[in-house]
């Protein structure tokens, strides 16, 4: 861990892990059409991280509770790497509203940033308290929360674990999160909180039917210090077509701390997936999450889905790649990095 004396520290999603955290869907939330489509995943991913490693668990109320533990326990999940906890919630997707682990001093910190429902777009008052509900349920130990008067999601940032973040310009400084901010400001921000010394920003890249703004988890991820994997689409007609291709090339524009260029892993697109009322969902693999070990890659049912395995499985030659149908979690407009929240190894009790 590369650690200054009074600088905090924003480890690699590749750095081990203590444990992941979820946030269970539940029928008082959007997902009241979709519960059992959208649970088998979840049980599914509960089942799979416990077998690398342990999983929070926020369940909307007692009978919840009680309930997933039920599920979990049939499915044959290993119980004793499951911890839940009550915690209300509006939606799942605990990439956004779930803590952003900093270490400083060599003492991990929880910093809970404000959740804003994307841009106000959605109910999240229940969203932005669940990080504090959990702590004070003593979910995180003796781990230090912090909070934070300022909106970040975990999914609109990439980190090295160098020095670098990866993100977007059209969500950070989208006028619907922190209006009275310019980049600069934010920029210190960052730096302040996290303890990076370089922000590469994207001005390009889009995925049809992404309600967040361009979060970077959806476009282009950090897989090392030196590889970044990236969405395309080879269709010239696709209306995302040329603002990927636009984001190909500032990519392979941008240097690394040490001035090399970064190793670009292009990942295909699938086909378009659409909602029952014909809306195009935002079906990418960038939005793959590392665990203790492993990689769980979203899978669409589509002919894409190989070759997006094998690029990434290149990409994590030590890991074992899961792959997890999220053909269900899309219809929220999420998938697995969405869903999950990692912890650092020493953060949970």
């Amino acid at each position: 861990m590369s650690t200054r004396p009074g600088r905090p520290y924003l480890p690699p999603e590749w750095a081990p892990q203590s444990g992941v955290m979820l946030t269970w869907p539940h029928a008082q939330s959007d997902w009241a059409e979709d519960l059992d489509a959208i649970e088998a995943v979840y049980i599914v991913l509960a089942r799979e991280i416990s077998t690398h490693e342990r999983v929070l668990i926020a369940c909307h109320d007692e009978d919840r509770r009680t309930i997933v533990g039920r599920q979990l326990a049939a499915a044959g999940t290993n119980m004793q790497r499951i911890a839940l906890h009550v915690a209300a919630s509006n939606d799942t997707w605990a990439r956004d509203h779930g803590p952003i682990t900093v270490n400083m001093n060599d003492e991990w910190r929880l910093l809970d940033f404000r959740f804003n429902g994307w841009g106000e777009k959605y109910p999240h008052a229940l969203d932005n308290a669940i990080t504090e509900r959990l702590h004070e349920a003593g979910a995180f130990g003796d781990t230090r929360l912090e909070a934070i008067d300022l909106v970040l999601e975990g999914g609109s940032i990439e980190v090295d674990g160098e020095g670098t973040l990866l993100t977007t310009t059209r969500c950070l400084l989208a006028s619907n999160r922190n209006s009275g901010l310019d980049q600069g400001e934010l920029a210190d921000h960052l730096r302040q909180r996290l303890g990076v010394e370089r922000i590469l920003w994207l001005q390009h890249g889009d995925i049809p039917g992404d309600d967040t703004d361009g979060h970077i988890d959806t476009l282009a991820r950090f897989c090392d210090p030196r590889t970044i994997a990236y969405v395309t689409s080879a269709q010239s007609q696709d209306t995302c077509y040329a603002e990927l291709k636009a984001m190909a090339q500032q990519l392979e524009g941008f240097r690394s701390a040490t001035g090399e260029p970064y190793h670009l892993v292009p990942l295909p697109s699938p086909a378009p997936i659409y909602d029952r009322h014909g809306k195009r969902l935002p079906a990418t693999y960038a939005n793959f999450a590392i665990i203790n070990d492993a990689v769980l890659v979203p899978t669409y049912n589509d002919v894409a889905d190989e070759q997006a395995c094998e690029r990434l499985a290149s990409c994590f030659p030590q890991r074992k790649l899961v792959t997890i149908d999220a053909r269900a979690l899309i219809r929220q407009y999420g998938s697995i990095h969405c869903a999950v929240m990692q912890l650092p190894a020493g953060v949970l009790p």
